[in-house]
């Protein structure tokens, strides 16, 4: 069982990088201390705008790390709670 704890660590770690990585190369939707705020930047009702191409691939594949990060947190819990 500690193969399998080990195992569900280090996939945690990668995820976690991925998650990062994900998060982190995603455009912002509004710039600036403005955006922050809620104003916008762009003076054309605060910087909404639909995702498209890679920019949406981005998006869904970085929800998928995050439920995979997830449900391998949770089976790293159960697995220390029940064999540990």
């Amino acid at each position: 069982m500690a193969r399998v704890e080990n195992a569900l660590v280090i996939i945690e770690v990668v995820l976690s990088v991925l998650l990062m990585a994900g998060i982190l190369v995603q455009t912002p939707k509004a710039t600036g201390l403005g955006g922050t705020i809620g104003g916008g930047g762009d003076g054309l009702g605060g910087g909404y705008r639909t995702r498209r191409g890679l920019e949406r691939q981005i998006y869904w594949t970085t929800w998928v790390v995050v439920a995979a990060f997830l449900i391998c947190s949770v089976a790293n819990i159960w697995v220390r709670q029940h064999f540990g």
